[in-house]
């Protein structure tokens, strides 16, 4: 199946031919088995086909099955049709996150006795209101952004050493010295730092002094290599290099995955949840609170 195009896991036809004239079902892939390729990047024709060859309709790839990834990403009929090939919906992986538990916290529920925790079911509540409570976000590249829990705008200036200026004078420095103008918010749970053109709201110098005693997340969304993400907590570095609505990972406990689950493709809103940021809108990235310049510094080392 090695040969199979991007837009050939599509064409149940070719496919099929493929499997005719002695293509592996279950292997011949470096990134996984065509199973779990067909479910991202297929059809629920092409995944109930491979489904009916392979020998382990659950074969597991990175700590989950075909099944848990239709269920993950929304893909109703392969789930449907993975059901009926004798997938497994209890079965267990991903920190505890069979896929049947999973699709509690999605429209498409399998029926089980699974069950989600207080806590889940409040996680999976605030995500839904988060992800529309942000949707007039500007999405873009070369922006920066640090989410910081349980400190106000005021304290994020005092702590940079940072000047306020009025937002007719920092649109006019955005076109002179972007590199040093940020917004900063004060938003429920605690502020949020953007800058809307560089990477200094996630450097560790920033990081750092913002998370004394607290919590916080930041990124830069990289227009070269995507969003990079950072985690600290009592102004120490957490995580690193770090991809914000990527997706779930083997690694991760029953809580990050969950997370990473329903922020799959919603970084900002991500980054926001991390921080436990309760943000009622997209204000804080559109019409920030107060603008600042940052002080000409080394932000990655001093």
């Amino acid at each position: 199946m090695a040969r199979v195009s991007y837009y050939g896991w599509k064409d149940l036809a070719a496919v099929r031919a493929r499997l005719e004239a002695g293509a592996d079902p279950d292997g011949g892939l470096r990134w996984g088995t065509p199973l779990h390729t067909a479910v991202e990047f297929g059809t629920a024709e092409v995944v109930a086909e491979l489904a009916g060859r392979v020998a382990d309709v659950d074969q597991v790839v990175r700590g989950h099955t075909a099944l848990w990834a239709a269920v993950h990403t929304g893909q109703r009929e392969s789930a449907r049709v993975l059901l009926a090939a004798g997938a497994d919906p209890l079965r267990p992986m991903m920190s505890g996150w069979s896929p049947a538990r999973l699709s509690l916290t999605t429209p498409h529920v399998i029926p089980s006795d699974e069950v989600l925790t207080q806590s889940e079911w409040e996680t999976a509540a605030e995500c839904g209101r988060l992800v529309v409570a942000l949707q007039d976000f500007p999405f873009g590249d070369g922006y920066s952004l640090a989410c910081v829990a349980g400190i106000g705008a005021a304290d994020a200036v005092r702590l940079l050493d940072a000047e306020v200026v009025p937002a007719d004078e920092a649109q006019e420095l955005l076109e002179e010295r972007s590199e040093f103008v940020a917004a900063v918010t004060d938003v429920p749970g605690g502020c949020v730092l953007m800058q809307p053109e560089y990477f200094l709201a996630s450097t560790p110098v920033v990081m750092r002094a913002l998370t004394a005693g607290t919590v916080g997340y930041g990124m830069y969304a990289n227009p070269k290599s995507g969003n990079q993400g950072n985690s600290h907590r009592d102004g120490a570095v957490v995580g690193w290099d770090l991809h914000p609505g990527g997706g779930p990972d083997e690694d991760g406990d029953t809580a990050e995955v969950l997370m990473k689950h329903l922020y799959t493709g919603r970084a900002v809103a991500f980054c926001c949840a991390y921080a436990g940021l309760r943000p009622a809108n997209a204000k804080a990235f559109t019409e920030p609170d107060q603008w600042i310049v940052l002080p000409d510094r080394d932000y990655w080392s001093a």
